[in-house]
């Protein structure tokens, strides 16, 4: 394994190195051809296998890049997701392997058609910085689970923790099946550009897009895991602590620094003071040490995303927002405490950007519809969150609105669930991952018919005549 060194490419990375790597792939997947069940299996153990054999070197890692991350956190939002994942792939990975039969028609009923997925060559995964491990190792396990092989492109934010899973890689895959590409950003336009069977992209919405530019040249096909504004709509009368709790837990997991973070709430005019305060109050329940310093809070990756932030709220502030700072912040390590904000109008820039951080705001409406009306005049959401028990208000929301997954009454938790796809639309994404949705995007569904010794289409063959009109207008009755 020791030789996949020589295939792990720095920061000074030229695209003659990438396609030397994609083409060495390319040539080694064309010779051997798929791996099988056992094969597949067998990787996906032994990856599994060298992340729980770093997982003091993993959560240490985080730890470096952000500053500031809760290890306890940590484990639960990189390694679990990530190992639950892989045991849920290796338990149904011979199911979604076997040829799926298909109907054949009366008329060539003697003949049988199948459906066998197959993988599509080489992937290439780009993965973001706010989960650095699950969101990298996630979709290479899928990858791999799909028989395919993966050049990896971690986030150059978070050089420790690329540092390590360049460790995993390389003691899990030999490079021909599994490359890890280092660099910043021009490495990582030149990695987009390489003519891969599939790109996989996890990050924002204005990266995704010169991605899918990029891919479209080749004609790559690509899934596109993004963001957005994700809404949280809450019932009149709801109970409030509750919904505050949960709140509270999807907002400030990461810091808010989650692609499925609840961006903003929308609640009944009369129920603000009362989320308010009940906000309040979760906030120091799960933060009772409160921030700087703690070991259960995440800082703010770096100094950029910090003032990113601190801009959000100077032009809130400017325009008229009622700021509740909920704790102390640490600018000397990019802490940024939990905010709410109140008289939120829609013009405002952070009404306009993905949040990405502890900041909350609050809007208010006075009846269903026009919450509903205020999501679908803005991209479409990655995630949407609803927080109520009247069955007929539920269902109109769910019908009114298209977004990613849905969470009805918490936050988060869809993302979670390996049976459920994950992905978004419009904006928010394009295609899905996860479980066996995953093992479909990363493979190509190979429709075969065989033909049987009897062929009726044989009556169809010239020289015409008049049973062949007699066949076409039966057949077209």
């Amino acid at each position: 394994m020791e030789g996949a060194m020589s295939d792990t490419v720095s920061a000074n990375a030229v695209p003659t190195d990438l396609h030397r790597i994609l083409d060495r792939q390319r040539a080694a997947f064309l010779r051997l051809g798929p791996p099988d069940l056992k094969q597949r299996r067998a990787d996906l153990r032994r990856l599994k296998a060298e992340v729980l054999k770093r997982r003091g070197e993993i959560i240490h890692a985080l730890k470096v890049d952000f500053g500031q991350r809760s290890e306890r956190e940590s484990a639960i939002v990189e390694l679990i997701p990530l190992v639950q994942s892989i045991n849920y792939m290796i338990r149904h990975l011979g199911r979604w392997l076997k040829p799926e039969r298909r109907h054949v028609t009366a008329y060539f009923q003697f003949g049988r058609a199948w459906v066998v997925r197959q993988p599509v060559g080489v992937v290439g995964i780009i993965a973001p910085w706010n989960y650095p491990v699950a969101l990298a190792l996630v979709p290479l396990a899928t990858a791999v689970a799909a028989g395919n092989r993966v050049m990896l492109k971690p986030s150059e934010l978070t050089p420790a923790t690329a540092e390590v899973i360049t460790k995993v890689v390389r003691a899990a895959f030999p490079p021909e099946q599994v490359s890890v590409i280092t660099g910043d950003a021009e490495v990582g336009a030149a990695f987009s550009a390489l003519p891969f069977d599939h790109i996989f992209f996890t990050g924002s919405t204005a990266v995704g897009k010169k991605v899918a530019a990029s891919a479209a040249r080749n004609l790559t096909p690509v899934t596109l895991e993004l963001g957005g504004k994700s809404p949280v709509v809450i019932e009149p009368g709801f109970a409030m602590q509750r919904a505050a709790e949960r709140v509270a837990f999807g907002k400030l997991t990461n810091a808010g620094q989650t692609c499925v973070a609840p961006d903003y709430v929308l609640l009944h005019k009369d129920d603000q003071d009362a989320f308010v305060r009940a906000y309040q109050n979760a906030v120091k329940k799960l933060h009772p040490l409160g921030f700087a310093g703690s070991p259960d809070y995440t800082a703010i990756l770096n100094p950029h995303h910090y003032e990113r932030l601190s801009r959000l709220l100077r032009d809130a502030e400017e325009h008229g927002t009622q700021v509740l700072r909920l704790g102390s912040d640490a600018l000397d390590s990019h802490v940024l405490a939990p905010v709410l904000l109140l008289n939120v109008t829609p013009q405002m820039a952070v009404m306009q950007e993905e949040i990405f951080g502890p900041i909350l705001p609050v809007l208010t409406y006075s009846h269903l519809d026009e919450a509903i009306a205020f999501i679908n005049v803005r991209p479409r959401p990655l995630a949407l969150y609803y927080f109520g028990e009247k069955q007929a208000e539920q269902k109109k929301l769910l019908k009114h609105t298209v977004s990613g997954n849905v969470t009805i009454n918490g936050t988060l938790l869809h993302y979670a669930q390996d049976d459920l796809p994950f992905g978004g639309a419009g904006e928010s994404g394009i295609g899905a991952y996860h479980g066996k949705e995953g093992f479909i995007a990363l493979t190509h569904p190979r429709g075969i018919y065989k033909q049987g010794r009897i062929n009726m289409s044989t009556l169809l063959y010239p020289p015409f005549g008049k049973l062949t009109d007699i066949i076409t207008n039966f057949i077209l009755r």
